[in-house]
């Protein structure tokens, strides 16, 4: 099954489209399918550098808990 696309339109700096474009071209790939990957990478790198919700709340917890002992611990 073919996935559905959405056209969009935006700008972007023409060196950074040259080098979409050169990348495709020796690939030997389309120019949307790159632009997809780089769209995917940049996605996965901003979900992997924000730390979990439940992480947060754990550590804060943890941070009420054990506040006098992690002072200590840091002297």
């Amino acid at each position: 099954m073919a996935k559905s696309r959405e056209k969009f339109s935006s700008q972007a700096d023409p060196e950074l489209l040259t080098a979409v474009r050169d990348i495709a071209e020796t690939e030997g790939r389309q120019f949307q399918a790159v632009l997809e990957d780089a769209m995917r990478d940049y996605i996965d790198r901003r979900a992997k550098d924000r730390p979990r919700r439940h992480v947060l709340e754990a550590l804060g917890e943890s941070l009420e808990d054990f506040d006098n002992l992690y002072r200590e611990l840091a002297k």
